[in-house]
C-alpha cells in the first residue's frame, strides 16, 4: 500500500474514530453480569489534571480518583494510545470512567501514535511525577501496575508501546481494539512484531460494516494475529458494532480486564478465566477465543 491509497486509509482511519458519547455508560449493551458491572461508573469521585509539553502531542492529560490528594494509596496506572487524527482530549467520557474505577488514566494529542514514542514520554512523565515532591502524583504510583489501551492505529500501537521503547517492560498487561491488522500495518509503516509480546493482551474487535471487517481488522488477520501471541491472550468481536464504536461499546469488558490484571479483582476474571468464562456465554460476542482455560 503506498502514496495516496496510504494518505486516503490514514483520512479514513481518522474519520472512523468519533469521540465517545459522554452518555455511553448507561447506552451500551451488555450481556452478561461482569460486563453490565464494569461499564457502570465506578464509586470514585474523578478529577482533571493537564499540563502542557514541548512535544508535538502537545500537552500530557491525567484523570485520577480525587481520593489520591488526601490518601497514600497507590494507584495502578492506564496510558492510552489515540486513533489515527483523535486527540486525547475527545476521550473525555472514557478517560473518566476507567479512572472512576480507581485508576490513573493519561492521554496526550498525538494523532499519530503507531510507534509507541509519545506512549513511552506520557508514560515517562508520570514516573517522573511520582518522585517530585511537588507534584500531587508524588508516591502514588503503582509502578507495579501499569497498562495500556488503544483503538485503530493505537491498537496497533499498542504493540509497539509494550515491545520497543524504552518503558515497555513497566507494562503488565494490555488491550488492543480494532488494532489495523499486520498487512495493513506494514503498508501505513505502522510495522510491530507480535512475536515480541511478553504480557497478557485482550484484543476486541467489531463484526459490522466492510471498514471494520475487510479493511482495518478481518476475522482470518485478526486470528493470525491471536495465533503469532505467545501469552495470555483473548479474542472477541462484539457482534453489529462498527469501527469507530469499538472506541467505547466493549468498555465493560475492557475495565473488568484491567481491574483484574492491575487491581487483583477476581470477580473482574470471572469473565476472562476459565473455560466457563462469561465471554464465552455472552451472545454479544462472537468468535471468541481464549487460552486462559484454568
Amino acid at each position: 500500500m503506498k502514496g495516496l491509497l496510504a494518505i486516503l486509509l490514514v483520512g479514513i482511519l481518522a474519520f472512523a474514530n468519533p469521540a465517545v458519547p459522554n452518555n455511553y455508560t448507561t447506552s451500551v449493551k451488555t450481556g452478561g453480569e461482569v460486563e453490565a458491572k464494569y461499564i457502570k461508573t465506578g464509586s470514585y469521585e474523578v478529577k482533571y489534571f493537564e499540563e502542557k509539553t514541548t512535544e508535538n502531542f502537545k500537552k500530557y492529560e491525567v484523570y485520577y480518583p480525587k481520593d489520591l490528594e488526601t490518601t497514600n494509596t497507590k494507584y495502578p496506572v492506564v496510558v492510552f494510545v489515540n486513533g489515527s487524527g483523535v486527540k486525547g482530549s475527545r476521550y473525555k467520557a472514557l478517560f473518566r470512567h476507567l479512572a472512576s474505577w480507581g485508576f490513573i488514566v493519561l492521554g496526550n494529542e498525538d494523532e499519530s501514535s503507531w510507534a509507541g514514542a509519545s506512549t513511552d514520554k506520557t508514560l515517562t512523565y508520570i514516573i517522573n511525577k511520582n518522585k517530585d515532591k511537588n507534584s500531587i502524583f508524588y508516591n502514588k504510583i503503582d509502578t507495579n501496575n501499569i497498562g495500556a489501551s488503544g483503538h485503530s492505529q493505537g491498537g496497533a500501537g499498542i504493540f509497539n508501546a509494550i515491545t520497543t521503547n524504552e518503558h515497555s517492560s513497566m507494562y503488565k498487561t494490555a488491550v488492543a481494539l480494532s488494532p489495523a491488522h499486520e498487512e495493513l500495518s506494514n503498508g501505513l509503516k505502522w510495522t510491530y512484531d507480535l512475536t515480541k509480546v511478553k504480557i497478557p493482551i485482550l484484543m476486541i474487535a467489531g463484526t459490522k460494516g466492510d471498514f471494520e471487517t475487510q479493511t482495518v481488522i478481518p476475522l482470518e488477520a485478526m486470528i493470525k494475529m491471536y495465533d503469532k501471541l505467545n501469552v495470555q491472550k483473548v479474542m472477541m468481536r462484539k457482534i453489529d458494532i462498527e469501527h469507530g464504536q469499538m472506541l467505547y461499546e466493549a468498555d465493560g469488558y475492557v475495565t473488568a480486564w484491567f481491574m483484574w490484571r492491575l487491581k487483583n479483582d477476581s470477580y473482574a476474571g470471572s469473565a476472562f478465566k476459565g473455560q466457563n468464562a462469561e465471554i464465552f456465554n455472552n451472545n454479544l460476542y462472537q468468535d471468541v477465543k481464549s487460552n486462559i482455560l484454568n
